[in-house]
């Protein structure tokens, strides 16, 4: 049964081997660092812990700077397995000690895995863990003397924390002056609250404080939910040299205690039990935790998401306003259609000449193929310049966004100035894109009025403009608007838009133009949408390599592990 629930546990680890907050969203530092601390302790304690029961207890010794971890340790061995001195920090590198008979379990790398191990004396490297073996230590029962968690180097707090979370059992060091500080107590909360095994030897307490000090502190672990923790009071002594160890008699009680530990597998299972329901227990609260801040990152993606298709949605409404708004009638279009038509005062004649006025236009359509090729030249070009004005705009507006929230800031940050640069504006293949998109439509226009003409008795009438020269006047069609315009300008580009209008109406009837005119924006529209959309793509992609947090199959994986931990080897 106990396969099982190392089953759902090794479930559980593969659910966070992702990256659950891959942005700055609440208070992110704080909710990795959670993440981190459980992989560590899954890693380093309790799949190696539930997949060999009845492996040798490690105690971990730990505490606050100076407390005298190192020549603990060494007393309770009985020989210089570890050294100490004056400078801090002096645990550069972690010591385990262990009896030959239990050497190879350690050696092996089941327990604490990421850390690569060195044997023989001597100080160790920093970031290995250093292996002496020793028969002076009885089997059943290793000593880990570990960094200072009150470190002022944060590679060792945090290495002093991972050490603590992956042991059965703590020996938590501490002085007269430092027991009641408020870093060692945030540990021994930490233990209570994850049921782990733990025992305290209060050192260097001068002789007219042993009876006040160790009152006090007992009343303090009482007051924080730690009563009847074993306490065990050393008191200050004047040793010859600095290295020295304590004497044998002072460090009895402690060594007996952790001798009938290993000496007794009874007592030796029970705080592995303790320890290890402590650790599932505590699975319960910290892996929900976990899951809820995963829930607001996968929100807070779909805002920086929400936002980049908003910016898209603007620039597509600008290009909607760009077409009604006649201002792709004026400038070169309007010079153009001018030289198409070759006059001016065809407008006032237009409501009672029509007849007259097609037949002088399709003239002049007919006889100015040159004229004919500069409206479409100057046409095309206005609609490229709207389409790339309107993706530059979106681009602006999505990285405007994103740059006024936490995360979004975060994500263009890590993205690089490069990448950021570049998504402020249109992508560098749109302009080519945006060519061909507008010429496609052209051609698109030409078939409509080429369908349109086939085969009606508007086909003699439609046969006299030619097909470019109606396209040209349905291409002007859809931009039928002059709110834009001023002056002048409305007088021209409204006339260009009646008059485009007027000679259609009079090829293929009113109701027939304006599905031809709809038809030709609707496509339009389309094409610009498109591209718009391959934009935004450059934007949703950065949040599709994110991957978004799955806090469903890591709520599913936790709750496996609590349906399963009654199958906890007695």
């Amino acid at each position: 049964m106990a396969d099982e629930l190392l089953a759902a546990l090794r479930s559980l680890r593969s659910q966070l081997d992702h990256d659950l907050f891959p942005l700055a969203i609440g208070d992110v530092a704080a909710d990795r660092r959670a993440l981190k601390e459980l992989r560590g302790q899954l890693d380093d304690y309790l799949l190696p812990r539930l997949a060999a029961i009845d492996a040798p207890l490690l105690a971990v010794v730990g505490g606050s700077t100076g407390a005298g971890k190192s020549t603990l340790v060494n007393s309770l061995v009985g020989t210089d397995v570890t050294v100490p001195g004056v400078l801090r920090p002096t645990t550069l590198a972690p010591t385990l000690v262990a009896n030959p008979e239990d050497a190879s379990w350690f050696t092996a790398t089941h327990v604490l895995p990421g850390l690569p191990r060195v044997t023989g004396m001597g100080s160790g490297e920093p970031g290995t863990l250093k292996i002496v073996e020793t028969a002076s230590l009885p089997e059943g029962l290793a000593l880990l003397d570990a960094p200072d968690i009150d470190s002022v180097v944060i590679a060792n707090r945090e290495l002093a924390a991972q050490l603590l979370a992956a042991a059965d059992l703590w020996l938590f060091v501490t002085t007269a002056s430092r027991y009641a500080d408020e870093v060692p107590w945030g540990f021994l909360r930490i233990a209570r609250e994850r049921s782990t095994a733990l025992g305290i030897i209060l050192q260097r307490v001068p002789a007219e404080a042993l009876d006040p000090v160790s009152k006090d502190l007992r009343r303090l672990l009482g007051a924080n939910g730690l009563g009847g923790t074993p306490l065990f009071v050393i008191p200050e002594l004047i040793l010859p040299e600095e290295n020295a160890r304590l004497p044998e008699t002072v460090v009895r009680p402690v060594k007996e205690w952790l001798a009938d530990l290993s000496a007794d597998a009874k007592a030796r299972g029970e705080v592995v039990r303790q320890t290890l329901a402590g650790a599932l227990d505590s699975l319960s609260v910290r892996v929900p935790v976990l899951a809820d801040a995963a829930d607001r990152q996968r929100l807070g993606i779909g805002e920086l998401r929400g936002m980049a298709e908003r910016s898209y949605d603007v620039g597509m409404s600008g290009f909607d306003e760009g077409m009604r708004d006649g201002s792709l009638l004026r400038g070169e279009v309007l010079a153009r259609w001018q030289d198409f038509i070759g006059t001016g005062d065809l407008m006032r004649s237009l409501e009672t000449r029509v007849g007259w006025l097609r037949d002088r236009i399709a003239a002049v359509i007919t006889g100015r193929p040159a004229q004919d090729r500069q409206l479409r030249t100057a046409l095309e070009s206005g609609v490229e310049s709207l389409i790339r004005a309107t993706a530059d705009g979106a681009a602006e507006r999505a990285v405007e966004s994103w740059l006024a929230t936490p995360s979004g800031r975060d994500l263009l940050e890590r993205a690089g100035v490069a990448t950021a640069g570049r998504l402020g504006r249109s992508s560098q293949g749109l302009a080519g894109q945006a060519a061909t998109a507008v010429r496609d439509w052209q051609g698109y226009v030409l078939d409509l009025v080429r369908s349109e003409g086939a085969g009606k008795r508007s086909s003699a009438r439609a046969a006299s403009f030619g097909v470019n020269g109606l396209g040209l006047l349905l291409m002007l069609a859809v931009f039928a608007s002059t709110g834009g315009l001023t002056g002048i300008e409305i007088g021209i580009a409204g006339g260009t838009s009646v008059l485009s209008q007027k000679l259609l109406e009079a090829v293929f009837g009113d109701q027939a133009v304006r599905t031809l005119t709809d038809r030709a924006r609707a496509d339009l529209r389309a094409r610009v949408r498109s591209l718009l959309d391959g934009e935004e793509v450059r934007f949703t992609a950065l949040l599709e390599g994110l991957g978004a947090p799955d806090s469903g199959a890591l709520r599913v994986a936790a709750r496996a592990v609590q349906e399963r931990k009654r199958e906890l080897p007695a």
